[in-house]
């Protein structure tokens, strides 16, 4: 039976061998057919892997933002005819904060078998490293755009922690994390948990869980950084 590769990719510029299964090499190798959230991205990446592969040969199917779930059954007649289909998104973990879990979810639906393949998630890497419960956590995505709605949501997952001792993880758009960092101190309390996990497995990581108060006036500059959030 075809199988659905949902395929992990580097968080960061380096060798993939320190990151990613050696079977990732024979999946990108023999596979023709792929769903990604970026062309470009995924066929340099496909390159990395492996020199040899004929990129103009694979069908690509692109997935993101932009794409109607419309198009969604046409990317899996490949699976139909009995060929294997490989998701690969920006980033780690398709499926995982990523539009490909749409395609995931019709392929479970179709009846399809589905292939996850190990690789680095930065949110479950950020919360191995943070200190903070992991044991009961929640990720949220992106907080809100608008300064007085992403105040309260702060307050939100603050009570959360407080309440039910449950880590809140979330992200933000990497030119706005400075304000995002700014909108935590002033809102939660000195005693509050905050770690930064910040280019997670590249040269310049950074992960470090100090109070509230300690980040206060010691907050490194994370504009334009890939960046984990939590607090506990």
């Amino acid at each position: 039976m075809a199988k659905l590769y949902l395929i992990p990719t580097v968080l960061s510029d380096g060798d993939w061998q320190n990151v990613l299964p050696a079977q990732i090499h024979p999946i990108l190798t023999h596979t023709k057919h792929f769903i990604v959230e970026n062309i470009r991205t995924a066929r340099r990446f496909m390159k990395q892997v492996n020199r040899e592969i004929d990129i103009d040969s694979c069908t690509f199917f692109e997935l993101n933002k932009r794409t109607r779930s419309s198009e969604l059954p046409q990317f899996l007649t490949p699976l139909k005819q009995g060929f294997n289909v490989g998701v690969i998104s920006e980033a780690g973990c398709p499926g995982v904060a990523d539009p490909g879990a749409d395609v995931v979810k019709l392929a479970h639906q179709k009846g399809f078998l589905v292939v996850p393949i190990v690789g680095p998630s930065s949110i479950l890497l950020a919360l191995m490293a943070s200190g903070l419960n992991g044991q009961n956590f929640a990720f949220t995505g992106y907080l809100p755009v608008k300064p007085n709605e992403r105040v309260k949501q702060i307050s939100v997952l603050e009570r959360r922690v407080k309440s039910e001792r449950q880590t809140q993880i979330f992200i933000e758009t990497p030119y706005r994390n400075n304000h995002l960092i700014n909108d935590l101190i002033k809102t939660c309390s000195p005693s509050t948990l905050l770690c930064i996990a910040a280019n997670i497995t590249g040269k310049n990581e950074f992960i470090a869980t100090k109070t509230i108060a300690q980040w206060k006036g010691n907050v490194p500059d994370l504009h334009k950084q890939p960046v984990i959030f939590l607090i506990g």
